[in-house]
């Protein structure tokens, strides 16, 4: 269902109310009981979770192919081992 923004002609107030497309516009500001008028909004944007669209539909065999052969070199790359503690005074320190 769609988001309109509404804008009271008489004291201004700019609010939203969620309505089905079949919904009549709102004729009534709810502050003021004065007429309102529905304006023209952007919408929202999509917004894609997870690996997205394009990544999942339309990506062709060898794109997957070739990125999961680079996902399994960056994996076969060992960590980093840490450094060995070289500060030894605080070891004299705990008798």
């Amino acid at each position: 269902m769609p988001t309109y923004e509404y804008q009271c002609a008489k004291c201004s107030h700019r609010f939203e109310k969620l309505q089905s497309i079949k919904d009549q516009p709102l004729k009534s500001c709810p502050v003021c009981i004065g007429p309102v008028e529905r304006l023209i909004s952007t919408g929202s944007g999509f917004i894609f979770k997870g690996a997205g669209f394009y990544a999942t539909e339309y990506r062709s065999s060898e794109y997957s192919k070739s990125a999961k052969a680079d996902s399994d070199k960056i994996s076969a790359i060992p960590a980093p081992t840490p450094s060995p503690n070289v500060n030894k005074s605080s070891e004299g320190d705990k008798k």
